[in-house]
């Protein structure tokens, strides 16, 4: 393995890890929830993410299948990869912030909730899902086994379900919610 090579395993999951130390932080300063989803709800969108979670830090305890690799190494995707990763994480950090004290890890509704439409959310609905699911690419691409990418799907899964459930929240809990929707594409900027 080179010296590259070596540096991109620990740079991956180091933002990772600066990331989820922002998110925890950050978790601390929001509003209220005035309603929020059942636990079986929940569970549509987390279990998902949770198997996700689970093939990308098990490696070596998953069968032999999913750690086997899908291309042969070097440092071309590794590199794409990390980059991906930056930049899906800075994008959902940039929309963490613009989503202020609103944001919340469940489908909720917070006590003066506001419908935020500015920065990131300009462009697609759900950023923080847009730059995960970028971050997750490009995790699959640097690991460049099997596992990696179907971790990838289960988290897509995942977003989708909540995407699903949100939708339906926002659009009971906004009136303008569906002009913005007609207007602003969910996770893919012109796509979807």
């Amino acid at each position: 393995m080179t010296a590259l090579e070596i540096s991109l395993q620990i740079a991956i999951p180091a933002m990772w890890a600066v990331w989820i130390a922002y998110w925890v932080i950050a978790a601390r300063n929001v509003k209220r929830s005035r309603w929020r989803e059942s636990a079986w709800a929940s569970a549509r969108h987390d279990v998902p993410l949770l198997l996700c979670i689970l093939l990308l830090v098990g490696g070596r305890w998953l069968p032999a299948i999913l750690t086997r690799h899908l291309y042969p190494p070097g440092p071309t995707l590794p590199l794409a990869g990390a980059a991906l990763v930056a930049a899906g994480l800075a994008f959902a950090i940039w929309a963490r912030v613009h989503l202020g004290r609103n944001w919340s890890s469940k489908v909720v509704v917070k006590e003066d909730h506001s419908l935020v439409r500015d920065g990131p959310y300009r462009w697609v609905r759900h950023p923080i899902y847009t730059g995960m699911l970028l971050a997750l690419f490009g995790t699959a691409l640097a690991i460049g086994e099997w596992r990696g990418f179907l971790a990838l799907a289960c988290a897509a899964i995942g977003v989708l379900f909540r995407v699903c459930a949100e939708e339906a929240r926002m659009g009971e809990t906004f009136p303008q919610y569906a002009q913005y929707r007609r207007r602003t594409s969910a996770l893919i900027p012109g796509i979807y």
